[in-house]
């Protein structure tokens, strides 16, 4: 038994001195100190030895196995600690090479422009409001004095969700909900995508819109122009200026085009505006008597003005722009050219 055991643990020393990955260490493992191992196999041979030398030879295997796990679990810290050198050889960071450069996001031009107005206004004590861009037909016309047969009204210039619901066409619904929601004076900015169906270099089917209402006691058209000549120096230059033309809009009366001193030729007239030294670039008035009856404000105390911007056209006008196309096809060599 002795020379059998003897036998046993040399195989299993060169067996286990060979054993170089955790995979070897298994095999080892199942073949000599598992349940159904060599090991255990002495075991079974103690029944082909006399009685009386039974305790000595099952004693001697016991060692035998005591030996071969403490090798075992020498050789498997062994072969960890190797594992874990390769692993941390091959993971090493060389400090001295150079860091690499995560290319910085920046604001979309939309953003941009749309933060300065916002900042511009709120210096003027302007609240911001936020209307559902689904809006219906009661808010985006009827009580904007919009009448029935108006051509906004038209499928082929707007969006019709259900006969009564709509993409809305403007933020001028926000209007409507902040003058139910709040009594004179009333100072708001409604920003927000608006959706029409035009499509070419100059017009999106969905662009955005930044609406001004002003109510309080004895508000005039001079209070209008006073706040836009604010906001276009503070976009463009501090000696842009605007002035007003006669128009049409149903919710506001008098209505206005507002124009502004071009930007690229300071008003001595340039391509870009054709010669006139002047740039179209939001539309206003004073509102209308039947709108603010409409949310249950009297006329004859209160008067207010209105204003809508088109954010993409002073986007266009402020960076050179030549095609709304470019806002909105996410191409990273244009948007890189607005990072701050």
């Amino acid at each position: 038994m002795q020379q059998i055991i003897d036998q046993l643990t040399a195989q299993a020393g060169a067996a286990l001195a060979a054993a170089g990955d955790r995979q070897s260490l298994a095999a080892f493992w199942q073949e000599y100190l598992s349940r159904n191992g060599k090991v255990a196999g002495l075991m079974k041979e103690l029944r082909n030895v006399a009685p009386e030398e039974r305790p000595a030879a099952g004693k001697i295997i016991n060692e035998c196995k005591a030996r071969l796990t403490a090798d075992y679990e020498a050789a498997a810290a062994r072969i960890e600690a190797a594992e874990l050198a390769r692993r941390n050889a091959a993971e090493a960071v060389d400090i001295t090479l150079p860091a690499k450069r995560r290319a910085l996001g920046g604001l979309h031009p939309i953003t941009l422009v749309k933060n300065q107005i916002i900042d511009v206004f709120a210096g003027m004590g302007f609240e911001v409001y936020e209307g559902p861009e689904i809006e219906d037909d009661d808010h985006n016309f009827t009580r904007l004095n919009v009448p029935r047969n108006h051509p906004a009204r038209d499928m082929q210039d707007t969006f019709y969700v259900t006969d009564d619901l709509l993409l809305r066409t403007q933020t001028s619904p926000g209007q409507i909900r902040t003058m139910d929601a709040e009594k004179p004076p009333i100072k708001v900015l409604v920003p927000g995508r608006v959706f029409r169906s035009d499509s070419d270099a100059t017009h999106s089917p969905m662009f955005h819109q930044m609406e001004g209402l002003v109510v309080d006691k004895g508000i005039t058209l001079c209070d209008l122009q006073g706040m836009l000549d604010k906001l276009v120096q503070a976009l463009f230059d501090e000696s842009a200026h605007t002035r007003l033309r006669p128009s049409y809009f149903p919710f506001t009366e008098p209505s206005v085009e507002v124009d502004v001193s071009c930007c690229e030729c300071g008003g001595k007239g340039c391509p870009l505006c054709k010669g006139t030294g002047w740039i179209e670039v939001l539309g206003g008035g004073v509102v209308n008597r039947k709108v603010l009856e409409n949310c249950g404000i009297d006329p004859d105390v209160y008067s207010g003005i209105a204003f809508g911007i088109g954010i993409e056209r002073i986007a266009m006008l402020k960076y050179g722009i030549n095609n709304i196309g470019l806002l909105f096809e996410n191409d990273l060599r244009f948007l890189r050219q607005f990072q701050e």
